[in-house]
Parts: structure tokens; sequence; C-alpha cells
């Protein structure tokens, strides 16, 4: 990076982190530590909510998911808005009737302390395992740019964020969040506008669009009805409303965002305007993909993205067998590249049996392009061993290969701050939940509030070294936006499915929903790893389970009256 990317990025971070801290400063009580003072308005909600979902997972590897698997991702969402409406009617008037910290304080009042405590813990190992990856993401940006050790740019990464949340709590990430989304919708709007710059002077923005769809990424429909297909219109209504409801709904990472609305109205808001804003944002950041994938249709793409790995193999003995590759690859590109001018001009001419015929043959230089591609992926892995999937660098690369000075840090901050959103509402809520449904209610119940608001600063250191030391291992699990997706739909439905049996299904007592969720919660995992269906799925059928498991423990195995709680 040049001189100038690197006054950007730090400008940009320290005014934002700045602003943050400033923002929050006050002697704090518990209150105003974990949820704000609940004082904020509708749209600090919203883009706090939003902040916290866009994770640099998010604009790092959207883009390079749709390069790799075109624009079908975005059905994953599509689920949303029907989970922000069930929100606004069910849960956001029940949690503000009860004047609760956590969620998992309203399923002791309905249940019994046991099923808290197995929900709380249920949230806590998912939200810091997904942190783990969360961190990971930028420590991925500074290890490619600068070749540090990651375990150092983990340590890095995650500590910052870590500072700042312990300094001023939930307000400090409320107002840094506010900040953290002007910033991101700027850098990719102009990412977006640069891609299309670069382009062939002939070949237009809908030029580049058509051609990329003719090669397969604009799917952004799929009616087919599939359960061993992650993205289609029904796992994304069906898996992904229930995925989405878990998340908002039971989440605390995200439940802590709503609860800091001035009222009820305003978290309502806050949360409806989230749900009509996420797919259009998500639209975009993979409309940036299939753009970056266009573009590089017209010039000569790496033949891997992961330019640290390729760095390593050229100090090894593979060194001539990897450089053969790459001039095999630049073969094929050069003889694919006058078919992809005539796709293009059959385009605008649209010349039916044109574009049919050069669709063929390009669908037969993917195919090389494809078989060369797994050749070097071999090669980099007997070399330097580790995982090969390169998805979560193709965005990067081509920011720092072809934008210019300046724009390069605009964009690394833009990745930065979306971790940084996403790590302090989850460091924030690890801490609520730990100190709110185990310190204070099972260890130290008569603290005053500053004691517990200095806990909540150990809870965050803690929970801040947990998550840094899972991000150690994230470079194995591939694409990190499916892999925190996955994670999240191996508890989400369990969880949820607690909450639905408390809200609607009166007659099932603490005995049965606890021991039924445990059950499902097996089944889940049973399900994941025999692979019998698609992850998003997992989201219905956990839900489902606890469900089902519960009312059959209830009827065969009823709980005495004396032992019920009231309803």
């Amino acid at each position: 990076m040049s001189s100038l990317d690197w006054i950007v990025l730090s400008l940009t971070l320290i005014f934002v982190v700045s602003y943050g801290i400033y923002r929050s400063r006050e002697t704090h009580t518990m209150d105003s530590f974990l949820l704000a003072g609940q004082s904020l308005p509708w749209y600090h909600v919203t883009l706090s909510l939003m902040a916290t979902q866009a994770s640099a997972i998010t604009f790092l590897s959207a883009p390079g998911q749709a390069y790799t698997d075109g624009m079908r991702f975005v059905q994953f969402y599509f689920g949303l808005p029907l989970a922000m409406v069930v929100l606004c009617v069910t849960f956001v008037p029940k949690f503000g009737q009860l004047k609760i910290f956590t969620a998992y304080e309203f399923l002791e009042s309905r249940f019994d302390l046991r099923t808290r405590g197995l929900t709380s813990f249920l949230f806590l190992l998912q939200r810091g395992l997904s942190t783990g990856l969360s961190i990971y993401a930028p420590s991925l940006i500074l290890s490619a740019i600068l070749g540090w050790d990651i375990t150092w740019t983990n340590i890095i990464s995650g500590g910052v964020v870590m500072l700042y949340t312990i300094a001023g709590g939930s307000r400090a990430v409320s107002h840094t969040h506010l900040q953290q989304m002007a910033i991101i919708t700027i850098g990719m709007v102009v990412a977006g506008i640069m891609v299309v710059k670069y382009l062939p002077n002939d070949v237009s923005f809908t030029d580049a669009l058509h051609v990329a769809g003719k090669m397969g990424k604009i799917n952004l429909i799929d009616f087919t009805f599939d359960l061993n297909s992650r993205y289609n219109v029904w796992s994304g209504l069906i898996g992904g409303f229930f995925l989405q409801l878990s998340y908002f709904g039971t989440d605390q990472s995200q439940v802590g965002r709503f609860l800091t609305g001035s009222s009820q109205g305003q978290s309502k808001l806050g949360l409806a305007m989230n749900g009509l804003l996420k797919i259009p944002m998500q639209f975009l950041i993979l409309l940036v993909g299939v753009l970056v994938f266009a573009f590089y249709q017209f010039t000569n793409p790496p033949l891997f993205f992961n330019k640290t790995a390729v760095d390593k193999v050229r100090k090894t003995q593979y060194a001539a067998q990897y450089e053969a590759l790459e001039k095999k690859h630049e073969l094929i590109q050069k003889d694919k590249h006058p078919h992809i001018m005539a796709l293009t001009e059959a385009l605008k001419k649209e010349d039916q049996t044109a574009i049919q015929q050069s669709r063929v043959v390009l669908a037969g230089f993917e195919t090389k392009v494809k078989e060369v591609r797994k050749e070097a992926e071999n090669l980099l892995s007997e070399a330097n061993g580790g995982d090969t999937n390169d998805v979560n660098y193709i965005f990067l690369r081509f920011v720092i290969d072809y934008l210019p000075a300046g724009m390069v840090g605009l964009l690394i901050a833009v990745i930065l701050l979306a971790s940084m959103g996403s790590v302090a509402a989850a460091y924030n809520s690890l801490a609520s939940c730990t100190i709110v449904d185990i310190y204070k209610r099972m260890i130290r119940k008569d603290d005053d509030s500053k004691d517990y608001v200095a806990a909540s600063r150990w809870a965050t250191f803690f929970w801040g070294i947990f998550c840094i030391a899972i991000a150690q291992y994230a470079s194995r699990l591939g694409s990190m936006i499916e892999a925190v997706n996955i994670l999240g739909s191996l508890f989400y439905g369990v969880i949820l499915g607690i909450f639905l049996v408390a809200f609607y299904f009166k007659n099932i007592g603490s005995r049965a929903v606890f021991y039924g969720s445990i059950l499902g919660e097996v089944f889940v995992i049973i399900s994941y790893l025999f692979n019998l269906t698609a992850f998003l799925w997992l989201n219905l059928i956990g839900c489902l389970l606890v469900i089902i498991f519960a009312w059959i423990i209830e009827y065969t195995w009823p709980q005495p009256a004396s032992r019920k709680p009231s309803l």
C-alpha cells in the first residue's frame, strides 16, 4: 500500500473509534454499559443491527462468493422481512414488558433457571466461535498486504476492538456503528463504480452484466424445491426465515442492539427498516463480485488469488511447476478472450444463435480453467499445506492490484470497520450474557451496579481472548460467509424452538423443553455431520424437533404440577 493509503486507512479508523469513545464518555451504570441506557432512536437501531450482521466476512467473502457461484446467495435473505414482522409483533413487546438485559432472562420467568442456563450456554458457544471467524477476516487482509504472521494479525485485529468495547460499552458500539455504516456504504459504491470504470472502453455496465449473466453468474432466483440445494427461494423463505428469526430474536448480539431503542416503537421501526434495507444491501455487495468477475473476463485473472500463498510456493522446489501452470492458464485466457468479445457483440446485436455458440465455447474454456486451477491448488497444498480455497481473496486481490492510491486504503478501512462493528457487538453481547445470566444470577447476586460494570469489562476481556484464539483456526473453513452461517444454523434453530415453546405452547413445562432441546441439538449435529440436508434447513429442523420432542416428553413424562412454573 502507498503512503496515501496508509493515511486514509489510519485517519478513518482513528476517527470512528475516537468518535465512539467520545460519545460514550460518562460514568457507566450496568444499564448504560450493556444497553446504552435504552436511549437510542430508530435509525441508530437500524444501522447498529445492520453493522452487527454485516461483518468483514460480508464485504470480503460475499463478492468472492458471487464471483465463483453467482448471485444466488441473495436468496439466503428472503426470509428476513417476514422474520422482522414476527419480531415486532411478538418478541419486542414481550422483552419490553419484562425490562430485561438479555433475551434469556425471559426463559427463567417462563421455565426455570436450568433452561435459561442451557440457552445461554448455546448462545455463548455459537457466538464465541463465530466471532472468531469475524476476527479472522480482517487479519486475512493485513496478512495478505503486509505479509504479517496470521497469529499476530488476529491478536491486533481482535485486541483493538476489545479495547474500545471495554472502554465505552454498548453506547460506544452503537455510535461507532453509525459512522461505520456511512463509510462502508460510500466505500462499496465507489468500489462498484471503479470496477465499471476499468472495463474496456467499448464494454458498458449493461454489457458486463449481460456477459456475466450468460456465464451463469446472475442466477438470482431458483424456484426449484431441493433440500440439498443450499440457495433457492424455498430454503431462503423457510430455512432463512427461521435462521433470521432466531438470529435477530434470540441472539444477544442482535437483541442487545434493538433493546437500546428509546421505546418499543423505536425498536420496532429499527427492525422494520433493517428488514427493508438488508436485501438491497446484500444484492449490491454481490453485484460488486459479479462485476469483478466480468472485469476478469476482459483482463487476465491470477491463476490463484491468494498472493501470499503464491509467493511462498515460488520459494520452494515447486516454483517451476507453478510457473508452468501460470503460463498454461495465461494461454487459455488468451484463447478465450476473442470468444468473450464475440459474445459481447452477439449480445449487442441480440443474435441468439451466436450467443448460444459463444456460451458453448466459453463453457469449454471454463472447464479448462477449472482443471488448471485444480492442478495449482494441489500443487499449493503440497508445497504449503493447509487450505487452498481462495474465494475470500478474490475481491481483496482486485482492490490491491487495480484501485488507485487512497482508494485501496478506503476499501481496506471498509472491511476493517465492518469487522469492528460485528466483533464489538459480539463482545458486548457475550459480556452481557455472561454477567446477567451467569455471574449476576448464579454467582454474585447482590453486588452494586459499579461492581457489575467492572465484571462486564473483565468478561469482555475474557471473551476477546477466547475469540482471538478461535480465529487461529478459521483458515481451515473455506468460504467464511458460508462457514459463519453454517455455524449459526447448527444452534439457532434449537434456540428459536425454545423461545417458540415459551411463547406459544403454554402447557409445556421446563423439564420437557430442557430435554427436548438437548435431543433436538443432537439430531441437528448428526444431520450436519452426515450431510443429510443443506444447512439452511437445519434451522427449521432444529426448531421443529425441539417443539415435537418437548411435546412428546410433556405428555409421556409429565412434570409434577407443584414443580411447573406459573404461566
